[in-house]
């Protein structure tokens, strides 16, 4: 979904509306907060979701945690997906844009793959509906991995251990190694990445002690600012896309001209710099934020975004309640052992480090 910025402003504005009918209420605040809460937003579920057209299975998920560490899957054998979507660091790399094949400095930010499984579509621009079809890409982008389809089933099936793991994973097929299959892998791994229990879950499930004063008066002005306009859902983002800059463009560093977001997707001129609205839970362990990675400080991304989006200036009381409500969608991460990987046989092809 993709909204204009007049209907934007009509979102926010009804968002606050309804915020300050029921605030006003006269009934227990904190009643109210909580239950004008649960009408915006979903806590993670504790059981690992299900995915369109690809049943999770233990095969799968074993098989998809080794695909997605398995760096000799790209052309030099040093990038996995795990390179850029670091599970020890948010489930995102530590520098503002990535750096794959031959030191290639990336255009934008990893998104995160902790809990990505909420969103509707994938990266900032949505070019992939789902997971399986953003397995495909960064495997195959020159600035990335580097590979081909067929690189990767050459190295898949030169490894013995990995035609067994295809074999339990997709036991009704005749030749399971397929480039389709090693997405499907991916994609049932990448369910399993889901964050619940979060101080934020636990207050959406009723427990009103889950929340500090602080950040309960940042959960209230994270609705009545209208930020919940755009973050709200279950992944508090990730389902609707955007213009950033609905007030006031930001200055290039963080949105630069060149890149005019899900225009490159749509072709559509009402979709420039138009972008994915961010998923926020576990923001408060991912910086440096947005699309362009420019900008370190969680704070800074607040009120850089309550100006350009809302136009509204925020005192430094009012960043930092917002601040403490963000650190409060930090959730519990899955615990991850680090696979033993196949080994490699005398056939499997051989890395390519050019530049």
């Amino acid at each position: 979904m993709n909204m204009s910025i007049p209907e934007l402003r009509l979102v926010a504005e009804a968002s606050i509306l309804a915020v300050g009918l029921l605030m006003s209420s006269g009934a227990n605040a904190d009643d109210d907060l909580m239950r004008n809460a649960k009408q915006i937003f979903h806590p993670i579920p504790s059981v690992i979701p299900a995915v369109k057209d690809n049943p999770v299975t233990h095969g799968k998920i074993e098989l998809g945690k080794m695909l997605f560490f398995d760096p000799r899957l790209s052309a030099s054998g040093i990038i996995s997906c795990n390179t850029c979507h670091n599970l020890g660091t948010g489930g995102v790399d530590v520098g503002p844009t990535s750096v794959g094949h031959g030191w290639k400095v990336g255009l934008r930010r990893a998104p995160t793959v902790y809990n990505a499984v909420f969103n509707a579509a994938q990266f900032w621009d949505g070019r992939a509906a789902d997971l399986k079809a953003q397995a495909t890409g960064p495997v195959q982008a020159s600035a990335e991995m580097n590979a081909t389809p067929d690189h990767v089933l050459g190295i898949l099936n030169s490894m013995p251990s990995y035609v067994v793991l295809f074999k339990n994973a997709f036991p009704t097929e005749a030749r399971p190694v397929t480039f389709e299959n090693f997405a499907k892998a991916i994609e049932a791994f990448e369910a399993t990445l889901i964050t619940p229990a979060a101080p934020f879950d636990q207050y959406l499930e009723g427990n009103a002690h889950a929340l500090d004063d602080q950040q309960k008066s940042g959960l209230a002005l994270f609705m009545e600012k209208g930020c919940s306009s755009c973050h709200n859902g279950i992944n508090l983002g990730g389902q609707a896309y955007f213009p950033f800059g609905v007030t006031q463009k930001p200055n290039a560093s963080v949105l630069p001209d060149a890149d005019k977001g899900r225009f490159a997707v749509t072709k559509a001129v009402g979709d420039e710099y138009v972008f994915r609205a961010a998923p926020l839970r576990n923001v408060a362990l991912r910086a440096p934020y947005f699309h362009s990675g420019q900008v370190w400080s969680l704070k800074q991304a607040v009120a850089l975004m309550s100006e350009v989006q809302l136009g509204a200036k925020l005192s430094d009381r009012e960043e930092s309640d917002i601040v403490a409500f963000l650190n409060s969608l930090t959730g519990r991460l899955p615990k991850i052992e680090y696979p033993v990987l196949p080994t490699r046989s005398n056939t499997t092809p051989k890395p390519s480090i050019d530049r």
